[in-house]
C-alpha cells in the first residue's frame, strides 16, 4: 500500500505537566499581568528611568513627555541620545501620560490604586514563586524537564535547533516529549534570573526595606539603577511572554493549551521512531 494511502495511527498521549506546575502556571500568568499593568501604572507617575541613587532629572536615560507644536500635543520618548515620536502611545495619547490608559491598572490615573493592584499581587507572585521552585527542585521537575541533557548541548545540535526554530520546524515523536534546549535555557533564565531579579529590584524601591536591605541597593547600584533594572526585567518578560505565545500557536495551540490544563500532550507514535 502506498504510504500517502496508509490510515494515521491514533495519537500518544503522555503526562507533559503536573498540578503543581500547571496551578503555578496559570497564577503566576495572573499575577504578572496585573503586576506589568499596575506597574505602568506606578512608572507613569514619573514617567523616567536613571542609573545611580538618585534622580538626575536633567539626564535621564529613558524619558516620555508630550510637548506642544502647532496647538497639539506631540508624545516624544527619549532612549539614550535618541528622540522619538510616540503621539498616540508613549508620552501622549489623548491626555499627556507616558503609557495610555488601556495599558494600565487601574486605567485612570491613580497611583495610590496602582500600588495597592502591585503589592498586593506581588507577594501574590512571590508566593507562587516559591512554591514552584520547591514543588519543582523536590519533585525532579527542575532536574527532569529544565536541565539540558548531555546530548542537547552539543555544538551541531544547537545549531540544528536554532535552524529548525526559525523555520518554526518544531520537535516530534519522541524528541516533543521533552523541552528541547531553546525551551529549557529559556524557561532557566526566566525562571531563576528574570523573575527573581524583578522581585529583589522591586523590593530595592521600598524604602521599609532600605533600612535592612541597603547592601542589596548597592549591589544593583543605587535605588534608582534598582528602578531601571526593574523595568528592564519586567520588558524582558514582556518580551518572553509574546515570544513563548507565538511558539504556542506555531507549534500547536490546542494542544499546548490542553497541556497546561489538564497535563496531557498528544504525540503521533510513528514520528516517535516506534
Amino acid at each position: 500500500m502506498p504510504s500517502a494511502e496508509r490510515p494515521r495511527p491514533p495519537m500518544e498521549t503522555i503526562r507533559r505537566h503536573g498540578l503543581v506546575t500547571r496551578l503555578t502556571h496559570w497564577t503566576n500568568v495572573l499575577a504578572v499581568l496585573v503586576l506589568l499593568a499596575s506597574g505602568l501604572q506606578i512608572f507613569n507617575a514619573h514617567p523616567a528611568l536613571y542609573w545611580g541613587e538618585t534622580s538626575t532629572f536633567s539626564r535621564p536615560w529613558v524619558a516620555m513627555a508630550a510637548v506642544e507644536r502647532g496647538g497639539e500635543f506631540v508624545g516624544l520618548t527619549k532612549v539614550g541620545g535618541a528622540v522619538f515620536e510616540t503621539t498616540g502611545v508613549l508620552g501622549y495619547s489623548g491626555e499627556v501620560r507616558g503609557f495610555p490608559a488601556w495599558a494600565t491598572l487601574p486605567g485612570y490615573r491613580s497611583l495610590a490604586d496602582g500600588r495597592r493592584w502591585h503589592f498586593f499581587f506581588a507577594w501574590v507572585f512571590a508566593i507562587n514563586l516559591a512554591v514552584y521552585l520547591a514543588a519543582g527542585l523536590i519533585g525532579g521537575h527542575v532536574r527532569r524537564d529544565l536541565l539540558p541533557d548531555r546530548d542537547q548541548i552539543r555544538p551541531r545540535r544547537i545549531l540544528r535547533e536554532i535552524a529548525d526554530h526559525a523555520r518554526l520546524r518544531f520537535p516530534h515523536g519522541a524528541e516533543a516529549k521533552r523541552y528541547n534546549l531553546l525551551q529549557k535555557l529559556a524557561y532557566l533564565i526566566v525562571v531563576f534570573v528574570l523573575l527573581p531579579m524583578m522581585l529583589l529590584t522591586g523590593l530595592c524601591m521600598s524604602p521599609a526595606f532600605g533600612s535592612v536591605g541597603y547592601g542589596l541597593i548597592e549591589l544593583f547600584g543605587g535605588r534608582q539603577s534598582a528602578r531601571t533594572l526593574h523595568f528592564l526585567s519586567a520588558s524582558a518578560i514582556v518580551l518572553f511572554v509574546v515570544v513563548h505565545l507565538a511558539m504556542v500557536v506555531a507549534s500547536g495551540a490546542w494542544n499546548n493549551i490542553r497541556a497546561m490544563v489538564t497535563g496531557r500532550f498528544a504525540v503521533r507514535p510513528e514520528e516517535a521512531g516506534t
